[in-house]
C-alpha cells in the first residue's frame, strides 16, 4: 500500500471518529426524538465507513490513526462550549453542518494532495464525502 493510500485512509478514520464523537456529545443535549434518531443513524453510517478504512489499513499492516486524547477533549469541550447557552435543535443542527463542512474540506484536501492513491482508497474517500453532503442536507431541515 502506498503512503498516499495510507494518508487518505487515516484521514477518513480521523474524520469519522470526530463525527461520531461529536454526535455522541450532541445526543446528550437534544430532546427532539426525530433529531436524535437522525443523528443515531448518521453515527452508524460514519461507523461503517470508519470500519472500512480501518479494515483496509489492518489488511495492509499499515497501522491505524490513533486519536490524540487531548484533541478528543478539545473537540468535546468545544461542543460543550458551543452549546452552553443554546441547545436548540436548530443550533445543534448548525453545529453538525459546520462539522460536516470541515470534514468535507479535509477530505478534499487529502484526496487532492495524495494523487498516487489507488482507486479503493479514493472511492472510500468519495463515499465519505457523499455521506457528508447527505448529512448536511438532512441537517438543513432542522435549521
Amino acid at each position: 500500500m502506498k503512503q498516499d493510500d495510507i494518508s487518505i485512509l487515516k484521514e477518513i478514520q480521523k474524520n469519522t471518529q470526530m463525527a461520531m464523537s461529536t454526535i455522541d456529545t450532541i445526543l446528550d443535549k437534544t430532546e427532539d426524538d426525530d433529531f436524535t434518531i437522525r443523528l443515531s443513524k448518521q453515527s452508524i453510517g460514519y461507523a461503517k465507513i470508519h470500519n472500512d478504512a480501518v479494515e483496509c489499513l489492518v489488511e495492509e499492516q499499515s497501522g491505524t490513526y490513533r486519536a490524540n486524547q487531548i484533541a478528543e477533549l478539545v473537540l468535546r469541550g468545544s461542543v460543550h462550549m458551543g452549546t452552553m447557552l443554546n441547545v436548540s435543535t436548530s443550533h445543534l443542527a448548525e453545529l453538525m453542518i459546520q462539522g460536516s463542512n470541515r470534514g468535507l474540506t479535509n477530505m478534499y484536501k487529502a484526496v487532492k494532495h495524495n494523487t498516487l492513491a489507488q482507486e479503493k482508497s479514493v472511492e472510500l474517500a468519495k463515499e465519505l464525502m457523499d455521506f457528508e453532503e447527505k448529512t448536511i442536507e438532512e441537517m438543513k431541515q432542522y435549521l
